[in-house]
C-alpha cells in the first residue's frame, strides 16, 4: 500500500474504533434500540445522495431483496446488540470481540459453501476462538448492572453481532458480487432502518437527551457509519479487499485509546493476551501472515 492508503487505513480504524466509544455514551442516553435507529437515520442521509450521484440507484432496486436481508444481519441487528453490550462492557472490549468477525465468516463458508480450511486456516479458528473463550471466561459474572444487563449477556451480544457479520460477508458474496459497492453501502442501511426506526420510534428514552448525546449519537452515525463506509469501499477498490481488512487489526487499539481518553476505562492483562490470540488466529484465517517460502539449495 502507498503512504496515502496506510493513512486511510489508520483514520478508518480511528474512527471505526470511535464507534464503540460513542456507542457507549449514547447507548446509556438514549438506548439500544433508538440509538441504533438513530445510526442508520444518520448513515442514509449521507449515503443515499451518493449513490444517486455516482448512478448506482438501478442496482439498488434490482437486487433490493437480497440488500435488504444485508441491511438486517450486517447493520440492524448488529447495531442492537453492540448497543446493548455497550450498557454492561468497556468500548474497548467490545471491539475486541468485534475482531473475531472474520473468524465467523470463514466457519460458516465452511459449514455453508462447503471450504473446508486448510491447517494454517484450522489452527487459526482454533487459536481465535480459544481466545474467545478465555476472554469470555474472564468476564462470565450473570449479576446484571446499572442498566439490567449482565457482562456475560454482553459478551453474547457482541459474539451474536459478529456471527451475523459473517454470515453478510458470506451471503453477500454468494448473492451480491458484482453489485457496486455504493448500493451495497446506501441499501443496506436504508434496509436496516425499515427495521430501526419503528423500534426507534416506539423505544424513544422518556428522559430527554442531552445537546452532548445528540452529538455523539450525530458523530456515530454521520462519521463512523456513513462517512467509515465511503473510506471502507475506496481503500478496498484501490487495493483489494484483503489488505483493507487489516483494519480489523487496528480498530481495538483505537477504541481502548479512546475509551481510556475519554472515559478512564483501563486494560487488563487478560485483554491484552486474549486479544493477541484471537488476532493471531484471525491473522491465520484471513491469510494476512506471510508463508514460508523454501529456501533454494
Amino acid at each position: 500500500m502507498k503512504p496515502k492508503d496506510l493513512v486511510e487505513l489508520a483514520l478508518l480504524a480511528a474512527i471505526w474504533g470511535a464507534s464503540f466509544l460513542f456507542i457507549r455514551l449514547g447507548a446509556a442516553a438514549f438506548g439500544p434500540l433508538a440509538l441504533a435507529g438513530l445510526r442508520v437515520v444518520g448513515a442514509v442521509a449521507c449515503l443515499l445522495p451518493l449513490l444517486v450521484w455516482r448512478g448506482e440507484l438501478g442496482a439498488l432496486r434490482r437486487h433490493w431483496r437480497a440488500i435488504l436481508l444485508v441491511g438486517i444481519t450486517n447493520s440492524a441487528l448488529p447495531f442492537i446488540c453492540f448497543g446493548v453490550a455497550a450498557l454492561a462492557i468497556t468500548g474497548g472490549l467490545s471491539a475486541i470481540f468485534n475482531a473475531t468477525t472474520p473468524l465467523w465468516g470463514a466457519l460458516i463458508a465452511w459449514g455453508w459453501m462447503g471450504e473446508r480450511p486448510g491447517g494454517r486456516k484450522g489452527l487459526g479458528l482454533a487459536l481465535g476462538f480459544a481466545g474467545v473463550l478465555w476472554l469470555a471466561w474472564d468476564r462470565a459474572s450473570f449479576h446484571p448492572g446499572e442498566h439490567s444487563v449482565s457482562p456475560a449477556l454482553a459478551v453474547a451480544a457482541c459474539l451474536c453481532a459478529t456471527l451475523m457479520y459473517g454470515f453478510s460477508a458470506n451471503f453477500t458474496r454468494r448473492h451480491l458480487a458484482g453489485v457496486p459497492s455504493m448500493a451495497l453501502a446506501a441499501g443496506s442501511q436504508a434496509g436496516a432502518g425499515l427495521l430501526l426506526i419503528p423500534l426507534m420510534v416506539t423505544h424513544w428514552p422518556q428522559d430527554p437527551p442531552s445537546r452532548l448525546a445528540w452529538l455523539e449519537a450525530g458523530l456515530l452515525a454521520v462519521l463512523c457509519t456513513g462517512l467509515a463506509y465511503v473510506l471502507y469501499f475506496r481503500l478496498i477498490s484501490r487495493v483489494g479487499a484483503s489488505n483493507a481488512m487489516t483494519v480489523t487489526f487496528l480498530i481495538p487499539a483505537f477504541a481502548v485509546l479512546w475509551g481510556a481518553l475519554f472515559l478512564g476505562e483501563t486494560l487488563s492483562a487478560t485483554m491484552v493476551g486474549a486479544c493477541a490470540v484471537i488476532l493471531l488466529g484471525t491473522a491465520l484465517v484471513t491469510g494476512l501472515l506471510p508463508r514460508r517460502r523454501p529456501t533454494g539449495a
